[in-house]
């Protein structure tokens, strides 16, 4: 048996191992903890065999992994080493998952590899598919072996999931569930009753949560077992309030194992549910659909909640949009506006939106909706948006400060979410950055998983105290987690954060930034996220001329390139 601490003293040992070979060969000593994660306590050994796996760590570059290499390697490597081809066919497949794409076309990959100066590009791609890393698929399709099996298992646990459900109950009993919906809601909980897998789409104010609501009651009037989650902790906190059901984040329903990204249920330990929903789930990219669908349980019903026309998952996939588009699973798209009263203006402007159209605003009134806020450039856009958050929406609305959130597409500029940061806390909350660069009452978001620790990457804090241990206390939606010193590095401030990071939540209002530098990353998918974020109250400080309404009309979502329409229609059989 192990004395204790033993095992942290073997994780020490190998990361100061590995630091020393990043040093001597000209890489940051800081990997080495990435390292060790990605491959086990024998990394140094491991990176010895082989110095180009360097390049699956965070930030470094195929030069870098070459140079690199060549300190290390004993004997001196050649360029048309066999290791470094397949470590470049699996960068440039890492790169397009980046991007979303899970499969990717073979000469696609052999340019990018005859480009990082690799002689002999179909070599290297037999490589690689001989390592087991990267699978090969007609026709001529190259895909990195995860996201491959994640397609797989996907297909797959669909129609097992249809296959196996009985129904939750008669036609009639779901019909009287289902009283005082309209026809689509109505058809909607027939749907989910009947069928293992069922899909309810829909934009802001047409009624998805009263539905699932009606679902639930559903559930409970036949003592049928329910689980409802969501990817982000705010939407949780949403879902459950509006159902009246207790509602938790995916990550913790699934038993997310820190930042390995594995979990705890699966086949050999499926989910303790009858009926499971799941919203917000554009946002779910093909692992953790994945992951999903192996912790159901034959006979399970799962109902999908949300809205194609929004952002895609930041990992790789296209998960909703590949149910929708295969035809094989019943999907009920609700597209009545019933929203009249509150964020009643911001639904009709998103239906608007989702369709490709921009409309004219109303000119505001004494309690606005929805208010364009023009803008010169982007210094003008970042003052008017402190100007917005600090008093105007405030002292106008009564919407205090800490249930706004901004929101603008990028990082750098100065109405990106650095700058947007600094000038925030300035007038906030004025501090020293006590500790990490954060001071208690700082708001912050994160931008890493630590599923461990009861965070993920995306969830909006408010920092509340310094830990003991050199860390932070910070209320996020989940509750009250203590951040070590060690991942406070994986935090930012949280005033202003990116449209990606925000997908998933709502907050009472919401200032879309959008500057003139954001303008070639604009498109309808983009800009109809930004505006759903709010509830109550939408500022639009529009500083990119005709680029919103030409974003809005002709750009639509960037195609990703995946398998998983295509398996679905081969392994599923129509719905009835």
């Amino acid at each position: 048996m192990s004395a204790p601490g033993s095992r942290a003293t073997a994780r020490d040992e190998a990361r100061a191992e590995v630091a020393a070979l990043l040093s001597r060969g000209g890489l940051p000593e800081r990997l080495a903890t990435a390292a060790v994660t990605l491959l086990g306590e024998r990394a140094a050994g491991r990176i010895v065999e082989d110095p180009w796996l360097v390049l699956d760590l965070p930030g470094v570059r195929p030069d870098a992994a070459d140079r690199f290499a060549l300190e290390v390697a004993d004997p001196r490597p050649e360029r048309d080493d066999g290791r470094r081809g397949r470590a470049f066919v699996v960068h440039a497949l890492s790169r397009a998952a980046r991007d979303g794409h899970t499969v990717v076309a073979e000469s696609v990959v052999d340019r990018a590899v005859a480009g990082l100066g690799f002689p002999q590009p179909r070599a290297a791609i037999e490589a690689a598919i001989e390592d087991d890393r990267v699978l090969g698929f007609e026709p001529e399709l190259l895909a990195l072996a995860r996201y491959a099996m994640a397609e797989d298992s996907v297909a797959d646990g669909l129609p097992r999931l249809a296959a196996t459900a009985e129904p939750l109950s008669d036609p009639d009993e779901a019909e009287a569930a289902a009283a005082g919906l309209d026809d689509a809601q109505r058809a909607a909980v027939a749907a989910a009753a009947a069928h293992g897998v069922s899909l309810l789409t829909g934009g802001p104010g047409t009624g998805k949560s009263r539905t699932v609501a009606a679902l639930v009651k559903l559930a409970h009037e036949h003592d049928h077992r329910l689980a409802l989650a969501a990817p982000t902790g705010r939407a949780a906190k949403r879902l459950e309030e509006l159902t009246g059901e207790p509602a938790g984040t995916l990550h913790r329903l699934l038993g997310a194992q820190g930042r390995t990204g594995n979990f705890v249920r699966g086949e050999s330990w499926p989910l303790d549910a009858d009926v499971v929903v799941v919203d917000e789930t554009s946002m779910l990219d093909v692992e953790l659909a994945a992951a999903l669908l192996d912790a159901c349980a034959d006979g399970t019903h799962l109902v999908l909640v949300g809205d194609p026309a929004q952002l895609p998952s930041i990992g790789p996939g296209r998960v909703l949009g590949d149910i929708v588009d295969s035809a094989v699973t019943p999907v009920t798209e609700l597209t009545t506006l019933h929203r009249q009263a509150i964020g009643g203006a911001i639904a009709r402007l998103a239906s608007s939106v989702r369709t490709g159209e921009l409309p004219a605003i109303d000119p505001p009134g004494p309690q606005p909706e929805v208010v364009v806020v023009p803008a010169g450039g982007a210094e003008a856009a970042a003052r008017r948006t402190v100007q917005l958050v600090t008093d105007s929406i405030p002292r106008a609305l009564g919407i205090p400060t800490e249930d706004i959130q901004v929101c603008t597409p990028v990082h750098r500029g100065p109405a990106g979410t650095v700058a947007l940061n600094q000038a925030l806390k300035s007038i906030l909350n004025e501090g020293p950055g006590a500790r990490g660069g954060f001071d208690p009452g700082d708001r912050v978001v994160a931008t890493a998983n630590h599923l461990d620790l009861g965070f993920a990457n995306g969830e909006v804090g408010v920092v509340v105290a310094l830990s003991d241990g050199g860390g932070l206390e910070v209320v996020f939606g989940t509750g009250l987690v203590e951040v070590p010193a060690a991942v406070l590095g994986d935090l930012a401030h949280g005033w202003a954060i990116t449209v990606h990071r925000a997908q998933g939540s709502e907050w009472p209002a919401v200032v879309a930034v959008l500057p003139a530098e954001a303008g070639g990353l604009l498109s309808r998918p983009l800009v109809y996220t930004a505006f759903t974020r709010a509830e109550r109250h939408l500022s639009i400080v529009h500083a990119c001329g005709p680029a919103l309404a030409h974003a809005v009309r002709a750009v639509g979502a960037r195609p990703r390139r995946t398998r998983l329409a295509a398996l679905l229609r081969e392994s599923s059989p129509r719905p009835v």
